[in-house]
C-alpha cells in the first residue's frame, strides 16, 4: 500500500499548468521532454539548464539553500531555489512552444479552442470566433502572449490582466497557422462568418450616407477582412502566399510598365503638335 505522502504527491508540470493565469499552456508528456532533439540549442538560453530539466522531470536537484543548511561548500556552483524555479518555468515554456506544433500538442490546444478557453473575437463581424494565443517573436522576454483571431487576422490583448505575464515565446509564431492548416474546419467556420457579412449594409453612415473610405473618419483596414472571391483572385492569392515572383513574371510586368509609358508619351506627343 502507498503512504498517504506519495498520494498527495502532485508532479511538477502538473503544479506549473495549475497556477493562476497559465490556462494557456498544455501539459507537456515526459516522453517528449526526454528526447534530446526536442530540446536542441535550449540549453544555451536557459541558465541552469540540467537543473531545471530535473526539475521539470521530478527528479531530486541540490540547491544552494540546501548545501547552506547541511555544510556543504560547494553551494556556490548550485542555484537558489528561487532562481531553479525561474530556469524550470523559463525552460518549460520554450518546450511547449515546441510542443504545440507537434502532432499530439496542436491536438491538445484544439480541445482548448474549440471549448472557447482561450476567448472570442471582439469585432462584431467576427461573430465570437474563437481566439488563439501566439507570440509576436519566439525569442523570450520580448513580448507577451497575444491573442490571433483566424477570421479577422487580426492580434488582441488577452481581456484579462492575469496573462500579461506570459511570455509570448511559450506559445511561438508558428502555432496558429499550423493549428489551421492541419485542422481545415476552422478555416470553414470563418468564411461562414464571412459570408454572412453584407459588405453593402455595414458601415459608418451620415445621414444615411455611407462614409467614404478615403475620408479622414472612414473606415480603417478593410482590407484586413477582404477575402479571395473569383478563381482569378484565388489564383494571385495562393500565388503570393505560397511563392514568390520569378524574374520572367517582373519582368513583364516591367515591360507592360514600360509599353503603357511608351503609349502615353506618343500620345502626349500626337496632343502636342496638333
Amino acid at each position: 500500500m502507498s503512504s498517504g505522502g506519495e498520494d498527495d504527491y502532485v508532479p511538477w508540470i502538473q503544479q506549473f499548468c495549475n497556477l493562476f493565469g497559465h490556462d494557456y499552456f498544455v501539459p507537456i508528456s515526459q516522453e517528449f521532454i526526454e528526447d534530446d532533439f526536442n530540446l536542441t540549442g535550449l540549453s544555451s538560453q536557459v541558465p541552469y539548464y540540467r537543473e531545471a530539466l530535473y526539475t521539470i522531470l521530478d527528479y531530486q536537484v541540490d540547491t544552494a539553500d540546501d548545501s547552506s543548511n547541511s555544510g556543504s561548500k560547494n553551494k556556490g556552483d548550485l542555484p537558489n531555489k528561487a532562481l531553479l524555479a525561474h530556469s524550470a518555468e523559463l525552460l518549460y515554456g520554450l518546450i511547449h512552444a515546441r510542443y504545440i506544433i507537434s502532432k499530439p500538442g496542436l491536438t491538445a490546444m484544439a480541445s482548448k479552442f474549440e471549448r472557447n478557453e482561450f476567448g472570442s473575437c471582439p469585432r462584431l463581424h467576427c461573430d465570437g470566433m474563437h481566439l488563439m494565443p501566439c507570440g509576436a517573436t519566439d525569442l523570450p522576454g520580448q513580448e507577451t502572449v497575444r491573442l490571433y483571431c483566424p477570421c479577422c487576422n487580426d492580434i488582441y490583448l488577452p481581456s484579462s490582466s492575469r496573462y500579461l505575464n506570459i511570455d509570448g515565446a511559450f506559445f511561438g509564431t508558428t502555432f496558429p497557422g499550423l493549428l489551421i492548416r492541419m485542422f481545415p474546419e476552422i478555416e470553414h467556420q470563418c468564411k461562414l462568418r464571412i459570408d454572412k457579412v453584407n459588405q453593402d449594409e455595414s458601415g459608418l453612415r451620415l445621414f444615411g450616407f455611407k462614409v467614404n473610405e478615403m475620408s479622414a473618419s472612414g473606415p480603417r483596414m478593410k482590407w484586413l477582412r477582404m477575402h479571395p472571391k473569383s478563381t482569378e483572385q484565388k489564383k494571385e492569392f495562393d500565388s503570393c502566399q505560397l511563392t514568390l515572383p520569378s524574374s520572367d513574371e517582373m519582368e513583364e510586368e516591367d515591360d507592360d510598365v514600360d509599353e503603357e509609358q511608351d503609349d502615353d508619351d506618343d500620345n502626349t506627343m500626337a496632343s502636342s503638335g496638333s
